[in-house]
């Protein structure tokens, strides 16, 4: 539930939405997610947290992280962490919620309601923090795909949860069609 003259704040995790998104198999449309939460009240903010690996040449993320900023959103970054696990296998590590929970604590005072779009139980201590100062709190997951993307713990804490699923058609993005093929693939061609 929303009221129109609350103060909004979005607070992003990047990587949890993006995966929750991907299990639901659709993208966001990041332009209209913040416009439709402009239309629920008086956005105040909406922060983007993402790790990036900063010695790769070209990071998949930097051109949806450079749109965001100069479409704005207030975007939080930091070098992700690399490292090989105990199989070898290179891994990358980029935990982001020390800084998003020292900016919902900081933006407390001046909100009405806080948009959370995590599933990550290691939040239910923020949401109920931000509760006792008086701060409505929504949190933005899915309990639709296999296993289900929020932790049970943050649900039951949240003021409000909202499917990401029942957003679909108001934030994501239409699909891309493939173009069809200009000539047939050479396997195909007649000899």
């Amino acid at each position: 539930m929303f009221y129109r003259d609350e103060r909004l704040a979005l607070f992003i995790d990047g990587s949890n939405l993006y995966a929750a998104a991907k299990a639901l198999e659709f993208d966001i449309d990041y332009k209209l997610l913040r416009q439709e939460f402009m239309r629920r009240g008086k956005l105040l903010r909406a922060f983007y947290y993402t790790a990036l690996l900063e010695n790769d040449d070209y990071s998949p993320i930097r051109p949806l992280v450079d749109w965001l900023n100069y479409n704005g959103f207030t975007m939080v970054t930091k070098p992700a962490k690399e490292y090989t696990d105990a199989q070898g296998r290179r891994k990358v590590k980029g935990n982001m919620d020390i800084e998003l929970t020292v900016d919902a604590m900081e933006l407390a005072p001046r909100v009405d309601h806080i948009v959370l779009f995590s599933g990550d139980g290691d939040f239910r201590p923020l949401v109920e923090s931000l509760q006792r100062q008086g701060v409505r709190v929504s949190v933005v997951s899915t309990i639709k795909s296999q296993p289900p993307m929020i932790a049970d713990e943050l649900r039951r804490q949240a003021d409000n949860f909202i499917e990401l699923s029942e957003l679909r058609d108001v934030i994501g993005r239409p699909p891309r069609e493939m173009p069809a093929p200009t000539r047939e693939p050479a396997e195909y061609a007649d000899s």
